[in-house]
């Protein structure tokens, strides 16, 4: 059985359309960006409204933007692909194999990395659609104090529609950003006609005289808010199984940078012409008189598609560290049936949509949470630069020189701004710290948890492979029921050893199965099975006599661990000696009672607690894997004890 194709793949239609959709999901965020990154850069961090410091600091955000997104995103990440996958777990599944070559930590920094990209899907809706209804502001002073009250309407209308899904109106997405970019373009440019002085900000040297006259403390500071005109560059990677690579750099270099760095120089231009900017809202201050409402209307669309973006996109990671086996197995729900990727993960809509309103009540604007975001943004994109050594090193083969050249580079930069983002740690950088450190926690208990389960699952005593089939040929009689039994790891050999549930269903009834099927389920960290995906290992086979078989079944991290429906398929051609109906089998699990080793301290006790409690948020992997859908199963409780 062979993998048939990306299923699930939004890889349909011409490159021209698939740009305009990955409009809409893509770059939502940093398309959204202008809303409130150049408000953080001048009023937060104080930079002063001078011509050449305006110039200087212009200049640094068109680089920025340029070095980060243009350069190291657009031409250089996206080539990171796993097997036609982006994102943060596809980049450990590449740097996987390499473990051993000194890349274990990069895998943690991988996982933290994972941790912050849920703390940006609380963020990135509660910072940018604040942004946008904070315009009514702007355009109508009177509706200043319904901004809270309408942006916490407009996030529960956007949760609450979550397992719906968006199969009905994702295809307007890609149109209404559309539209969005040509009109922030058009805002910018009618300043820049204006003030066409602010075009000096391409030279890059403005940005490094700003730098060398702002002087230790203020560069920092004006670093620590620059890195918000390039958040939300990170779904460029993220997305890249969607789209695939082209239409996202079609929509990057034709529709989004030229763009942004056109509405970019607009905000520059209007300070340099001395505008009034209405309560620190730079944005919305180059809105045209008249033209206010409309623009609040279209940012907010604009937002809230890129917020239902973010929460797609994070539940796509939440179930792609499931199947890696890094996060417990939380309830799945596919909205579409004909695209895999369209999924809804309750547990993490409840926690996203909480964690949006504690943020919009604690912090109220959209300035008050730039330090937070932007800790966030830098850690993410630390991570990734980090996590791409080794893929250059060992998956490209570059030479060290390249790879300290231009990946030491980079990672000097994200260093840089990641070092400027930390001094808002007190100002709410501690959010994003919070969150990833909890998201971390959980991954490093569940992966110690799975493995000392399963260690003490297997210390308990079992028959080897050889003796039960010895039983099996000396029966008189059998259980005529066919039987399937779940096995922590492969059997290839008559030396192996049978499951420990194996040897309690002997003693407790004194009979074997008539035909016995071990099933094993084995994921890998490719994101999906191209090779066959079922490997069979036939120990006796008679017709008179029954069978004993065991079949390793394997699964990618993008694919959906049916186990139910590939044995069915499986009896369906003969390949193992099970009935084609369901309802004539019967599966045998465990479900382990974990009891701490004798003699544990406190501290082990702890963890062990810890991996209880997401137990009981998790399913047991017989329901995650599909059987009891229509199969019987018959559950036995089974004390292990952890060390």
């Amino acid at each position: 059985m062979e993998h048939g194709g990306h299923e699930g793949h939004a890889r349909r239609g011409g490159a021209a359309a698939l740009s305009v959709a990955a409009l809409g999901i893509v770059f939502g965020a940093i398309g959204t960006s202008p809303l409130y990154a150049l408000d953080q850069l001048f009023f937060h961090a104080g930079v002063p409204a001078a011509a050449r410091d305006v110039t200087g600091a212009l200049s640094l955000v068109l680089w920025t933007i340029t070095l980060i997104v243009a350069l190291k995103y657009a031409v250089l990440v996206l080539r990171a692909e796993n097997d036609g996958e982006g994102g943060v777990f596809a980049l450990y599944g590449l740097v996987h194999p390499y473990k051993r070559r000194g890349a274990h930590w990069v895998l943690w920094l991988l996982m933290l990395g994972a941790g912050l990209l849920f703390a940006d899907g609380m963020l990135t809706p509660a910072i940018s659609v604040l942004a946008a209804v904070e315009g009514l502001g702007v355009a109508a002073p009177a509706l200043a104090g319904a901004v809270v009250p309408v942006v916490l309407a407009l996030l529960t209308f956007v949760f609450a529609v979550q397992p719906r899904g968006t199969a009905g109106i994702g295809a307007v997405f890609g149109p209404v950003l559309l539209v969005w970019f040509v009109v922030i373009a058009a805002l910018g440019a009618a300043q820049i006609r204006l003030h066409p002085e602010v075009l000096a900000a391409f030279d890059p040297r403005l940005g490094l005289g700003f730098l060398w006259r702002a002087g230790g403390w203020q560069t920092l500071l004006a670093l620590g808010a620059l890195i918000l005109v390039v958040s939300g560059g990170e779904a460029m990677y993220a997305d890249l199984g969607h789209f695939g690579a082209r239409p996202i750099r079609l929509a990057w270099f034709l529709v989004v940078y030229p763009a942004l760095v056109l509405n970019y120089l607009g905000q520059g231009a209007f300070l340099l012409g001395g505008g009034q900017v209405v309560g620190n809202n730079l944005f919305f201050s180059i809105v045209p008189d008249g033209m206010g409402l409309p623009m609040v209307l279209l940012a907010t669309l604009a937002t809230v598609i890129a917020a239902q973006a973010l929460i797609s996109g994070v539940f796509t990671l939440a179930v792609q560290a499931i199947r890696l086996g890094l996060f417990p197995r939380l309830a799945i729900r596919h909205l579409h049936h004909m695209h895999a990727g369209q999924v809804y993960v309750p547990f993490a809509n409840g926690a996203l949509y909480l964690g949006c309103v504690l943020l919009v009540l604690l912090f109220g604007s959209s300035a008050a949470l730039g330090s937070a975001y932007g800790l966030t943004v830098a850690g993410v994109m630390a991570v990734t630069t980090v996590g791409m050594i080794p893929v250059a090193r060992y998956v490209w083969r570059w030479p060290r020189a390249a790879v300290a050249l231009v990946w030491g580079g980079f990672g000097s930069v994200a260093l840089l701004f990641l070092l400027a983002a930390l001094l808002n740690v007190l100002d709410g950088g501690w959010v994003p710290l919070l969150a990833g450190g909890v998201v971390l926690a959980v991954m490093l208990t569940w992966q110690w948890g799975r493995k000392a389960t399963f260690a003490a699952y297997s210390a308990r005593p079992a028959m080897t492979m050889e003796a039960l089939v010895r039983m099996h040929r000396e029966a008189a009689s059998f259980i005529e029921r066919n039987a399937v039994l779940m096995a922590p790891k492969p059997i290839r050999a008559v030396g192996d050893r049978a499951p420990a549930l194996m040897r309690l269903l002997w003693e407790r009834t004194g009979l074997l199965p008539r035909n016995l099927l071990f099933v094993e389920v084995t994921h890998r960290k490719t994101a999906y099975i191209h090779e066959a995906r079922c490997e069979v290992t036939v120990f006796a086979r008679d017709p008179a006599l029954g069978s004993i078989v065991s079949v390793e079944v394997k699964f990618g991290f993008m694919e959906e661990p049916n186990v139910e429906r590939v044995l069915e398929e499986m009896a369906r051609h003969a390949e193992i000696d099970l009935p084609t109906d369901r309802h004539q089998w019967i599966v045998h699990v465990s479900h382990e009672n974990l009891l701490p080793a004798r003699g544990m301290g406190w501290p082990g006790r702890l963890r062990l607690d810890l991996f209880s409690l997401l137990r009981r948020v998790s399913q047991p992997a017989y329901y995650y894997y599909g059987l009891g859908d229509e199969v019987q199963l018959s559950a036995e409780i089974m004390p292990v004890r952890v060390r």
